[in-house]
């Protein structure tokens, strides 16, 4: 029998190991996540005993970050980004540059060499969506406004860090002084990059969002869900190779951009599903080889530098990004979410500080101090996220500019004097204006019944309310919110957002401004569906293209047409 079988090997042993080390930390009250990285140190080559296939194990985390990004894009549609983009794009190129700016500092400091010192700067600007989707979704904050926030942030990251690698070579050696003149060859560089992203972006919205949800439907129609599954895992792995083949786009951004597409099927929600169990076992795959590629030795040798690298990525990028979203005029709860976000960095730290090495720009110590700031960063982003909550009572109870910032002097905040008074009574109170909530509010406008729509997206606000829609803005879980939407003389709230924790505060807020309310929810999971309506006693609504004719047709019932 042959026993040298090293990808069987790294597998049971990485998931054997993780398995374990999960559950003493969940024992322990820490996130499982920490028992993961701790699994890949003890399976790595810095330490004693057995040692896994690191090359391996690098592939396998790729494959991981390919399925969990395909899994974000099923849910994270082209106008979810475009909603998100006057926060998240400048936002993304502000605090990149501050990051860089802080890291370029500390490696100068430290007496490195320009182009080494920028390249570390560069590795701590960008956070890791992989990370940031575990502890989205673990908080179900996923498919929030703050959430597509943070998403969208980072997907404008790892696009600007898609041009920092090709670029890096050619700038290298003008910074090194092994080439006379970056000349025509640098803009050509460029030109070249911003061409191959635009044609595989270009492809995808215009061929790849009608071709592979008719391939989806075919597949469908034969009626084997192994094919079905298989033709999912098959559409975003060979996706996102094709696109790094043929474009030179990471593999993340090429499985997010299939899962973009896929989600125009109707079985997009079915997709996901049923490719979840496998995006968690190659997720925690991932954190494993994290782990892997970290030497414990640099804690003993550079605790100072650890220190500063983990000072950098949790404080300098999460208050920067703070201060940029509060001066874009979002409120407090909406900064916070987007700064613990931004509190740790990944996949991309360890290519550019490996590319950098390889160009031998960066010194040897450079990616272990990478790789230490990933590995603590990333062990304590759970447990930053939790302490949003805290934080914000503590802020509000003590600060009066918090309680301003939270506030904000907002002109959407609140319905116009001159609102017509047949939608401050009786009306329907309609929470999110995403896919499902046109729909609705399309529906209710057609049969004449008044609605208000209650949505975290400012600019959506103001275009609603400059096509004669009633709206306001903010997080409607706040009481605050509902109260400016008339709810306590509403006749119907209709939560058409599938945040599963903002639901629960919306329905008990609600209960309590107006007990006699009825209460429509959707929902993406059956179970957590059955919870919902024993909890609100209200009708819940799974899916979605069938979920909005649905919700809509009992909405029209329930409202007499």
């Amino acid at each position: 029998m042959q026993h040298d079988l090293p990808l069987i090997t790294t597998i049971a042993a990485g998931l054997g190991l993780a398995l374990i080390f999960g559950f003493i930390a969940a024992r322990l009250k820490l996130p499982a996540l920490v028992g993961y990285l701790l699994a890949g140190v003890v399976l790595g080559p810095f330490t004693p005993g057995f040692v896994a296939d690191t090359h391996i194990a690098s592939q396998l985390a790729e494959i991981g970050v390919m399925l969990l990004m395909f899994g974000v894009g099923l849910h994270f549609s082209l106008g979810d980004l475009l909603a998100v983009r006057r926060i998240a794009i400048p936002g993304a190129i502000v605090q990149m540059l501050v990051a860089t700016a802080l890291g370029f500092g500390a490696a100068t400091l430290w007496g490195w060499s320009l182009p080494a010192a920028l390249v570390f700067g560069l590795a701590l600007s960008v956070a890791s969506t992989v990370v940031l989707l575990r502890a989205l979704e673990s908080l179900g904050l996923l498919e929030s406004f703050n959430g597509r926030v943070a998403v969208g942030w980072l997907i404008v990251e790892d696009l600007a860090m898609v041009l920092v690698l090709v670029l890096l070579p050619p700038l290298a050696s003008v910074l090194t002084g092994k080439a006379p003149a970056a000349g025509s060859s640098l803009w050509l560089s460029i030109a070249v990059t911003l061409f191959q992203v635009g044609a595989f972006v270009t492809l995808m919205l215009v061929v790849g969002r009608r071709l592979f949800p008719w391939l989806l439907w075919q597949v469908q129609k034969v009626g084997s869900r192994e094919l079905f599954t298989l033709c999912v895992v098959a559409a975003a792995v060979s996706i996102a190779y094709g696109a790094t083949m043929l474009f030179g786009v990471s593999f993340a951004l090429g499985a997010f951009f299939a899962g973009m597409v896929l989600r125009e099927s109707q079985f997009s929600h079915r997709a996901a599903e049923e490719t979840l169990p496998l995006r968690d076992a190659f997720a925690v795959l991932f954190f494993v080889s994290v782990g892997m590629l970290f030497d414990p030795r640099i804690l003993i040798d550079q605790p100072l530098r650890v220190l500063t690298v983990v000072g950098v990525i949790v404080f300098g990028k999460s208050v920067a990004a703070a201060v940029l979203v509060l001066l874009l005029r979002y409120p407090l709860h909406t900064a916070l979410t987007v700064s613990a976000s931004l509190a740790q960095i990944g996949e991309f730290s360890f290519i550019l500080v490996g590319l950098g090495a390889s160009l031998g720009v960066m010194p040897a110590e450079a990616q272990s101090l990478v790789v230490a700031g990933a590995l603590i960063s990333i062990a304590i982003n759970p447990l930053v996220f939790k302490t949003l909550g805290p934080l914000q009572r503590w802020l509000l109870k003590r600060s009066q500019l918090a309680r301003d910032l939270a506030a904000r002097d907002d002109p959407l905040a609140e319905l116009p004097l001159a609102t017509d008074p047949k939608y401050l009574a009786r009306q329907v109170v309609l929470v999110g204006h995403g896919r499902v909530g046109r729909k609705l509010a399309e529906a209710l406008a057609a049969n004449g019944i008044p609605y208000v729509v209650a949505e975290q997206n400012r600019e959506m606000v103001a275009a609603l309310r400059a096509a004669g829609v009633p709206a306001v803005s903010g997080d409607a879980s706040d009481p605050e919110v509902l109260v400016q939407a008339h709810v306590a003389r509403a006749r119907m709230l209709v939560i058409a957002t599938p945040d599963t924790l903002g639901v629960r505060r919306m329905a008990a807020n609600a209960r309590l401004l107006n007990p006699g309310i009825e209460i429509v929810v959707r929902s993406h999971n059956e179970e957590e569906a059955r919870r919902l309506e024993e909890e609100m006693t209200g009708k819940v609504f799974v899916g979605e293209t069938e979920l909005a004719h649905a919700m809509t047709r009992h909405v029209l019932e329930r409202c007499a047409v």
